[in-house]
């Protein structure tokens, strides 16, 4: 990922509605939801919806698939992947074993962080 494509996914979720679509669309998984779905799971009014979700599909934030008359959305999961991955890639400054300590004190669940390699051990 580069500078560019990340400010452009920053910006996109700067906006709390956003947040809160991306956030709903990952918890849905692979599923993906309808936009009326997501209209109503998060109390947003269709147009002003539809504004947030031409936004995302732009940063290629979700996809988007015609399914009759409805559109489904879903979170871009490689996107995500590459973000995180983006943001953290030189964590430590390659010295993986710094970093035991910063990932306990972290409220993330150790199942969704990546693994650190010390000495051929995972953590």
């Amino acid at each position: 990922m580069d500078k560019i494509t990340a400010t452009t996914i920053f910006e996109s979720l700067s906006s709390s509605v956003r947040l809160d679509v991306f956030r709903l669309l990952v918890k849905k998984g692979l599923d993906g939801m309808v936009a009326g779905e997501i209209a109503t799971a998060l109390d947003i009014p269709p147009n002003n919806l539809s504004f947030h979700l031409k936004a995302m599909s732009y940063a290629k934030m979700v996809s988007v698939e015609q399914e009759g008359r409805y559109q489904r959305y879903r979170a871009n999961f490689p996107m995500m992947l590459d973000m995180i991955a983006y943001l953290t890639e030189e964590c430590c400054a390659g010295h993986p074993e710094k970093c035991v300590d910063i990932r306990s004190a972290s409220a993330c669940s150790s199942s969704v962080l990546p693994p650190i390699s010390i000495d051929s051990t995972e953590v």
